[in-house]
């Protein structure tokens, strides 16, 4: 790569982004190409200063300008109810709704063994270190609903399993405003079987 073209290593180093495909490479790369000097040095500062100002929080391993982090030293927060997620953009999903007042775990992706990520490459260490202090009441477990986020759900329960902490998992059903007859039978399913009372 380092002898190819400018054009081309610039479209070959943007492939490299997750979701970016060929095509999608090649129209960012014309679009940088045709953008005033501003924008792309304005482009590059954003990316250095990320990779130079982004720390990992040393308490629940998410990403953030200081460590701990602002969520972890906020005193209004219930520091005894762990959500555990798989990324930082998972954390950031369940914070928009403001359901939820305690706080997080980011484990740093799943259990993917043909990807080669196993327990070893997770912050599942940090977060036995938390729920075995004896301070956490209750550990959510909030990975993905898929194969790999289901798995890395089976194995946490597993691995906190006789500590005092209450472990849970997400609810999994119906999206609101959802038709049954186009919906999955396995989402159809699990909305069944994880149905409340209306009181």
């Amino acid at each position: 790569m380092r002898g190819a073209a400018p054009i081309e290593r610039l479209v070959a180093n943007l492939k490299r982004l997750p979701g970016i495909g060929e095509k999608s490479a090649s129209r960012l790369a014309f679009f940088l190409l045709s953008a005033d000097d501003a924008l792309a040095h304005e482009l590059a500062d954003a990316i250095m200063r990320v990779k130079e100002e982004i720390v990992l929080c040393e308490i629940c391993c998410d990403l953030s300008e200081a460590s701990p982090c602002a969520i972890c030293s906020d005193e209004k927060r219930d520091p005894s109810t762990i959500c555990v997620v798989e990324e930082p953009a998972d954390r950031a999903a369940i914070e928009r709704t403001g359901a939820f007042r305690g706080v997080y775990h980011v484990l740093g992706g799943a259990l993917a063994p043909m990807d080669g990520m196993g327990p070893a490459d997770l912050k599942i260490t940090q977060l036995e270190a938390r729920v075995r202090s004896g301070k956490i009441r209750e550990v959510i477990l909030a990975t993905n609903p898929n194969a790999e986020g289901d798995a890395t759900a089976h194995y946490l329960a597993e691995r906190l399993r006789g500590t005092s902490a209450k472990i849970t998992r997400i609810a999994y059903g119906m999206p609101l405003g959802g038709d049954l007859e186009y919906a999955d039978h396995i989402t159809v399913g699990r909305s069944i079987q994880n149905r409340g009372e209306i009181r």
